[in-house]
């Protein structure tokens, strides 16, 4: 059923006939009528009491139900496309994200402000977990945009690289390498290490680079914070392995950070979506605000 003929039999009943409801669609009578017509052959119903040339139409009981309805339609649509409109111009909208619990504060405070700035009538949640958490989020539609450690390869996720940091060896001021430009994975066999929990995937990272490196990491303690992290390397409990910024970040007294090879590992976050789902008009824009931020301080 066209929602056009819909309209047109609505007008006809709003103008009690056809000939003001013909100039008020702008259409001529003839293509008016033949239009009603072939509606009450696709429903097999008379929807018009049609009475003498001059008189007002009527609708029959079946055209009272269509008409009840087809105005229910045709504000329904209006009122879809007002929102449609809405939301293309950011003014109103949600926008569902999952941001990585390390590097969001750095690199993500700036955009997000910057975002609610230029779209305040955006409601934005933010749902700061760990990569494998929110990539099962992302698949469940739960958020529209996450933020991690991901190969994009993979015919799963559409996104790029926001930023890539080199890998820190976080050591106690007396241990033997503290005094070496770069470590290798390998030098580390030996040590204990403190590794983030298995919620971040700083932790695969890590532990997948040691084993392909031909060695499982001696893991004295898992962290949740790498503030803590690095206060344990300054009690001499282990080493730690972590991004240069956070390393820069959590710089304490006892400790030293030595980069470790870049072809051992390298930091790399992402933002990424679900490929082949179009994202909302509020997603887009954070999408290019985050490549515009990227771009500049790259």
């Amino acid at each position: 059923m066209d929602l056009k003929v819909i309209r047109y039999f609505v007008e006809i009943i709003d103008h009690g006939g056809f000939a003001k409801a013909a100039e008020a669609i702008h259409i001529t009578q003839p293509a008016l009528s033949k239009a009603i017509t072939q509606l009450e052959a696709d429903l097999d119903l008379v929807l018009l009491e049609r009475g003498k040339r001059g008189s007002q139409l009527r609708p029959t009981p079946s055209g009272q139900v269509v008409y009840h309805y087809g105005k229910s339609l045709l504000n329904t649509r209006e009122e879809m496309l007002t929102e449609l409109a809405a939301q293309r111009n950011l003014l109103t909208g949600e926008l569902h994200i999952g941001l990585a619990p390390l590097g969001s504060a750095e690199l993500f405070t700036p955009v997000i402000s910057r975002y609610r700035s230029l779209y305040p009538h955006i409601k934005m949640q933010l749902l700061v977990r760990g990569g494998t958490e929110q990539t099962q989020k992302l698949k469940k539609g739960e958020v529209e945009l996450a933020t991690g450690i991901i190969s994009l390869a993979a015919d799963e996720f559409d996104g790029f690289c926001i930023r890539r940091d080199p890998m820190m060896v976080v050591l106690p001021q007396q241990h033997p390498f503290a005094h070496a430009t770069e470590l290798s994975l390998q030098q580390l066999s030996d040590d204990p290490q403190i590794i983030f929990n298995e919620e971040y995937a700083l932790h695969d990272l890590v532990l997948n680079g040691c084993v392909q490196r031909g060695f499982m990491p001696k893991i004295v303690t898992k962290v949740s914070h790498p503030d803590f992290g690095v206060a344990l390397v300054a009690a001499g409990t282990g080493v730690m392995l972590i991004p240069n910024f956070l390393a820069n970040r959590h710089q304490v007294p006892g400790v030293v950070n030595v980069p470790l090879q870049q072809d051992d590992l390298i930091w790399e976050l992402s933002i990424y979506w679900r490929k082949g789902i179009p994202l909302s008009f509020a997603a887009q824009a954070m999408v290019e605000l985050v490549r515009e931020y990227h771009a500049i301080n790259a």
